[in-house]
């Protein structure tokens, strides 16, 4: 990143706490000689960003199974019942509601969150991850679904790409760390190259530029 962190932690300090919410704070990302409607070519990458995002997010679990679900409820997840899945794709605002969280599911159950929910869902970049191993920790993996942003070209495949790497709340160093780490993450799968600039902002601050 081509500024400092002082500088930056200048910048959060003269944009934060100057409206009645708490502003995020987002980077932009832009691209240069990429073609993103080559299939080849489109993002699709995930970071977890390793000071989070300022805020926690609901996490839900697609279950059915007794021990997943007591653990589940144990660490303050949201059981949605496995038996539910095709019921849940004809009711609009149950399905609507779906988007306020994270989402994990049961493996044997992503064949009929696909089929019913997988067209809601997908394109909103909302499709569960599915819970892998025999041992899976689910307190550790709501923890880590709070810290993952996911970096996916939209709309008409435009040279540019927006995520949230904290809140103004946050300690400026961390916010930092958290830029550094998705700027480090998307550079590794498209080459240095490829990135023409990087800006941070907050949701009503001017950019400033890191990249």
């Amino acid at each position: 990143m081509a500024d400092s962190l002082d500088e930056f932690s200048k910048f959060i300090a003269e944009n934060k706490g100057k409206r009645k919410f708490k502003q995020t704070v987002e980077l932009a990302i832009n691209f240069k000689g990429i073609d993103f409607t080559k299939q080849d070519n489109k993002l699709n990458v995930e970071v977890i960003l390793p000071n989070g995002k300022g805020k926690s997010v609901k996490v839900g679990i697609f279950a059915s199974d007794r021990a997943i679900v007591e653990e589940a409820r144990k660490n303050g997840v949201e059981v949605i019942d496995g038996a539910s899945i095709e019921q849940l794709s004809k009711d609009p605002a149950k399905l609507n509601s779906l988007l306020d969280y994270e989402l994990m599911a049961q493996p044997n159950l992503m064949p009929a969150v696909a089929k019913s929910l997988g067209q809601f869902l997908g394109p909103r970049n909302k499709m569960p991850k599915p819970l892998v191993g025999s041992n899976v920790n689910i307190a550790n993996l709501a923890t880590e679904l709070n810290k993952r942003i996911s970096i996916r070209n939209r709309g008409k495949n435009l040279p540019t790409v927006h995520c949230v790497v904290g809140s103004e709340d946050m300690e400026p160093s961390k916010i930092y760390d958290n830029v550094k780490e998705v700027l480090n993450t998307v550079t590794r799968k498209v080459g240095s190259a490829h990135i023409r600039s990087a800006y941070v902002k907050l949701t009503m601050s001017k950019p400033m530029k890191v990249a």
